[in-house]
């Protein structure tokens, strides 16, 4: 990895340049440039918290300066926070112990007698990572670039600045006893070369962004490269009338305040009308309990108004706007809506929601399997907490981002989400002319073989 000035073309040309490299390096040689990574950050800690708190320290000040960061940024910008320093870690030992996913066979087909066609997975090219406030995302990318194949260019927000350098110093130091090529893995420390960046479609071959719905939009709607990734994290979840009542409560609360800055998070609980009185109740309470504001309908408001808890919390339970429904919180926040059934809550998220997550709390394993089938979601849910939509969680080691994206990847994007594939004939001199219909012509075998 390197920390590099240089413009964004050289980068980018160093970066293909390369990618060509690391394709061709063994499993091993890649496995061991990870092992490298982890024993050099895992020795650096206290050297990048250090850097860390000199970046809370600024959005502190910035804060004192009436330019104040959002809650949910400051949140991502902490990497001390609740072991994330650990798990950043343990995801890079979990991507070096998976399966390596360069060269799977995944068809093979006999075209002709001495004439095979095999598909074969391979890596991208060259990542373009751009991302605000994440410090471990460095850590993350690096991981997953190395095992899969491909290069990688970061290009990381002011906001962790100090966090970038003191990671990237780390990693580069590491890498350089490896095979790996230096120019596999930059750090863009260059301010104001993303529109540069995003105009190198001939050496760049994949964009990822990290962050909030702005940056997200901007770089969709400015550049040729093929963008992966999500804008919203708008995720809901259905309270069906025949869910569990503490299971459904132990869900929401999960989904919801787990780590409400994160795009997983719960946004918007679909109740059940048949449920407002019975199910719903305990629920709020729950929420309440852990300062979480809800933003209720009327006959939600209504329900809530009728428990001997609504009182003490009267400040918390406020009446919603049409606005809620569409809204990214971030926050210890949540809108509320009564819905007659699943067919009318599948319809709201279809509407409202953004691809992400969305789950169903029910008893019902035929209203489940509905919900899943039918709502246009990267990931659809039965009584579990849409924080579970994660690379760690679904076992990927660790992920570049969640796509919401309708081709090639999908979901929680790790290793198989960064291969694509490529097609080999092994052939003894066939030309494509001696095959079709008529005199003289042979017909292809097309027959399967085994993997």
């Amino acid at each position: 990895m390197s920390l590099t000035s240089a413009s964004p073309m050289d980068a980018a040309r160093d970066a293909k340049s390369a990618s060509h490299v690391l394709a061709t390096l063994p499993p091993a040689a890649r496995n061991d440039a990870l092992g490298a990574i982890h024993a050099a950050l895992a020795a650096g800690r206290d050297e990048i918290l250090a850097a860390n708190a000199r970046d809370l320290e600024a959005a502190r000040q910035q804060a004192a300066d009436g330019q104040p960061l959002s809650q949910s940024l400051v949140s991502r910008l902490d990497l001390g926070r609740k072991g994330k320093f650990e798990d950043m870690l343990k995801g890079i030992l979990d991507v070096r112990d998976l399966e390596d996913p360069v060269g799977k066979v995944t068809l093979r087909t006999r075209l002709d007698e001495g004439l095979d066609l095999e598909r074969v997975t391979c890596p991208i090219g060259v990542l373009l990572i751009i991302f605000e406030a994440r410090p471990e995302v460095i850590a993350n990318i690096a991981s997953l670039a190395v095992k899969s194949g491909n290069s990688a260019i970061l290009k990381g927000g002011k906001e962790s600045t100090e966090s970038f350098k003191a990671i990237s110093k780390v990693i580069s130091e590491a890498l350089t006893k490896t095979q790996v090529p230096n120019g596999a893995i930059q750090l863009v420390t260059t301010r104001d070369v993303i529109p540069q960046l995003l105009d190198l479609d001939q050496y760049i071959d994949l964009v990822i962004p990290r962050g909030g719905n702005e940056l997200v939009r901007y770089i969709k709607s400015s550049t040729k490269i093929p963008v992966l990734g999500h804008a919203d994290g708008l995720c809901s979840m259905f309270l069906e009338q025949s869910a569990d009542p503490k299971m459904a409560a132990d869900v929401i609360v999960d989904s919801k305040t787990n780590y409400p800055a994160a795009c997983n998070s719960l946004e918007t609980l679909l109740v059940q009308e048949s449920a407002l009185d019975t199910l719903f109740p305990a629920a709020a309470e729950a929420l309440l309990s852990k300062g979480v504001l809800l933003r209720c309908d009327a006959k939600s408001k209504t329900a809530l108004g009728k428990t001997s808890f609504a009182a003490q919390h009267s400040d918390k339970i406020v009446d919603a706007k049409d606005a809620d429904f569409d809204t990214e919180f971030l926050a210890l926040e949540l809108a509320v809506k009564t819905v007659s059934g699943l067919e009318e809550a599948v319809a709201h998220i279809n509407t409202h929601g953004s691809k992400h997550t969305d789950a169903i709390l029910t008893a019902s394993q035929e209203l489940a399997e509905r919900f899943m089938n039918s709502v246009d979601a990267a990931g659809t849910y039965w009584n579990a907490s849409t924080r579970m939509a994660d690379g760690m969680r679904y076992g990927f080691g660790t992920e570049v981002g969640i796509s919401t994206n309708k081709i090639h990847s999908r979901g929680p994007v790790g290793l198989e989400g960064l291969m694509i594939y490529k097609y080999k004939i092994r052939g003894r001199g066939q030309v494509a002319g001696s095959y079709g219909e008529g005199d003289g012509k042979k017909p292809f075998l097309h027959e399967r073989l085994p993997l």
